[in-house]
């Protein structure tokens, strides 16, 4: 789904929050100890189950409190403000929301979401043709999961993430390669539920 989470499609779509907890990633998922809800840890662990031996998932966070989704928002879009000077707040808005979700819908202050990347058994990250939060900018475009600028390898790589998560029903943001979800608005308007199972987190 190309739709961005700016557009009004994901504001629109209701919340019937199944208040989960949070619980905190096995140390079998990095050191991050990264929050996530229940349900969602659990299809995480199950990905994990499928992937070929000597290939883990390493996640490098989860849930976000609002204020952090804040301040990502406001770098962000400081930064399109130098390298577009005159940009309007409509485009501004638009232009944020590729590689940051407005606080509103935001996956992660649902606990709904999770960066992460694939990585050997001693926790060396594969290639995956970027670093996890490259920008559209920096990375020429290559932080779109279907980029065509990137490795044979990379290309494989974010293949076979795409199987085992979407197996377990997570959905990507086309935007960023790493950034998967389950129960948010944009899980819901992608798969076509009639709500999202995840409201934002307040912690």
């Amino acid at each position: 789904m190309s739709v961005l989470l700016s557009d009004p499609l994901v504001s629109a779509v209701p919340v019937c929050d199944l208040d989960e907890p949070l619980v905190a990633l096995d140390d079998g998922f990095g050191a991050a100890g990264a929050l996530v809800r229940r349900e969602l840890a659990v299809r995480l662990q199950a990905a994990r189950a499928a992937l070929p031996g000597g290939i883990r998932l390493l996640v490098v966070e989860g849930y976000r409190p609002a204020y952090r989704q804040q301040a990502i928002i406001d770098r962000y879009a400081a930064e399109l403000r130098a390298v577009r000077p005159g940009i309007g707040e409509p485009e501004l808005h638009t232009l944020t929301s590729r590689f940051v979700a407005p606080l509103a819908v935001a996956p992660h202050v649902a606990g709904a979401a999770v960066d992460l990347t694939l990585a050997d058994d001693a926790g060396v990250e594969l290639d995956l043709g970027t670093a996890i939060d490259a920008t559209p900018e920096a990375s020429g475009g290559r932080c779109y999961f279907a980029a065509e600028h990137i490795s044979a390898e990379a290309r494989a790589n974010r293949a076979l993430l795409a199987r085992v998560l979407g197996r377990e029903g997570l959905v990507n943001y086309h935007t960023e390669w790493w950034h998967w979800s389950y129960g948010d608005r944009y899980w819901a308007l992608a798969t076509g539920a009639g709500a999202a199972l995840y409201g934002p987190v307040a912690r």
